[in-house]
């Protein structure tokens, strides 16, 4: 009697879990709640997101724009308060997104449409034509090396040259170059395809189109990152006129192995090494009369980082910092500011900046120094502005097509400030990182951290 019980137990569990798992042919599970998520965004915060669900045993669809992932932290060198290597840091996130066998890249491709609701979400993606077969593609590099056709590198802020065909960075995940047909000599001038001719698996194809595929899933995390207000914004700040004023990412470009200068601390202009460095904060931030009024949270610490690399690399210059106020709230954070000041030499100037302009070879800097009440004036070989951190253009269109709610600023916006952080008010669609508003690295991981949280929790209450 006790195996009769026992047989007829084990088959109503068997049958239980199959019907529970069960498919139909579309790949939609019986109960129509689908246990698959999309991620919107490939830099650290939906990366994070979207490995903490793989991990789960859940399958991601990572949507983004660029041809790779990793977004803005691909373009960092070192990052605060440890002065760890970016790439030693992100790489192996990268590669293990890439590798991951719950997760889905789709790489130059955008969201166009979503319909539906939690459960059963259908997302339109555009993929975007690369010009390049990439199921053909070996990534062997041969056509980056031999393409002529040399311009303004968007990803090393203008300031080295990349060409037609490229990948973001040597370490791109995938690792599969695109045509920009805005810079290539074939589509400009109907003449060159040196690519096409030395490819050694013929992956280049001019034809190709942009092309659409929907994807079901049952929960969306946003996580879009952010873009710099452009420093064309700071007319008094010389822009136009004065080439060695750059902001902070192009900072991180000459400071990176990778970058334009291989890593060596020169100044755009003429290529010379600056003796003295101004670093000018909140640009753009707590100015509620002509900018931002909000602050962008990682000014402070990523200025401060500026400097010290700086010193590390031309032991003999000096380093200027115009500031507001420091705010340095996070672990560590106290310590690598002090650190600064004490051990490197780095003159804190507490103040704006009124007016920046070229005088022969030097960029001036007037300014004023509130603490001694006395008007500042710097000859400086270069300027570094911390530009105020701003929602990307595109994000108010997408918050547009998901139906959810952006701020006075364009940020994405939470269901409850203090309670409900990454839910936004409908249901299954989750935020993660600078989309809703500035953070740095840490605060980014641990948002989308949560927002992944959400929705294994949402998948298991169905």
């Amino acid at each position: 009697m006790g195996g009769k019980l026992y047989g007829k137990l084990r088959c109503w569990i068997l049958s239980r879990a199959f019907n529970e798992t069960r498919q139909t042919e579309s790949g939609i599970p019986q109960n129509g709640f689908i246990k698959r998520a999309m991620v919107i965004g490939g830099g650290i915060a939906g990366i994070s997101a979207s490995i903490d669900l793989g991990n789960g045993g859940y399958e991601v669809v990572l949507v983004e724009k660029l041809p790779s992932i990793g977004g803005r932290m691909l373009q960092l060198s070192e990052t605060f308060p440890t002065l760890d290597c970016a790439q030693c840091t992100l790489t192996p996130k990268t590669v293990e997104t890439g590798q991951h066998p719950h997760i889905k890249l789709l790489t130059y491709s955008e969201v166009e449409q979503v319909e539906g609701k939690a459960g059963d979400f259908r997302v339109k993606v555009r993929r975007k034509a690369a010009y390049v077969d990439w199921e053909k593609c070996n990534g062997c590099g041969l056509c980056q090396q031999k393409c002529p056709s040399k311009n303004p590198s968007e990803f090393d802020r203008g300031m080295g040259l990349g060409k037609a065909i490229y990948t973001l960075s040597p370490q791109a995940v995938p690792n599969k170059p695109v045509i920009n047909p805005n810079n290539c000599r074939y589509f400009l001038e109907k003449k060159c395809k040196v690519c096409e001719k030395i490819c050694p698996v013929g992956a280049i194809d001019f034809e190709q189109k942009d092309r659409f595929v929907e994807e079901r899933v049952g929960a969306i995390i946003t996580a879009v990152g952010f873009d710099l207000i452009p420093k064309e914004s700071f007319g008094e700040y010389g822009y136009g006129d004065v080439l060695d004023v750059i902001d902070g990412l192009a900072f991180e470009r000459l400071n990176s192995a990778s970058g334009p200068t291989t890593g060596e601390i020169r100044r755009p202009s003429d290529g010379k090494i600056p003796k003295e460095v101004v670093f000018i904060q909140c640009t753009g931030s707590r100015d509620p009369e002509r900018y931002m009024p909000y602050c962008s949270r990682v000014c402070c610490m990523y200025t401060g980082k500026h400097a010290r690399l700086y010193k590390h690399k031309v032991h003999d210059g000096q380093a200027y910092i115009f500031y507001m106020d420091i705010r340095s709230t996070g672990k560590g954070y106290e310590e690598f500011i002090q650190q600064g000041m004490e051990e490197e030499g780095i003159l804190y100037l507490r103040g704006r900046v009124s007016r920046i302009f070229r005088d022969g070879e030097k960029v001036v800097v007037w300014g004023v120094d509130t603490l001694t009440g006395k008007k500042v004036e710097i000859s400086a070989d270069m300027v570094v502005l911390a530009t105020a951190i701003i929602p990307q253009k595109d994000t108010k269109d997408l918050a547009i097509k998901l139906g959810i709610k952006t701020d006075e600023y364009g940020f994405l916006t939470e269901a409850q400030r203090k309670l409900r952080p990454v839910e936004t008010d409908i249901e299954g669609i989750y935020i993660a990182g600078c989309a809703q508003g500035p953070k740095d690295i840490a605060d980014a991981v641990a948002h989308a951290n949560a927002s992944a949280s959400k929705v294994q929790g949402l998948f298991a209450r169905h």
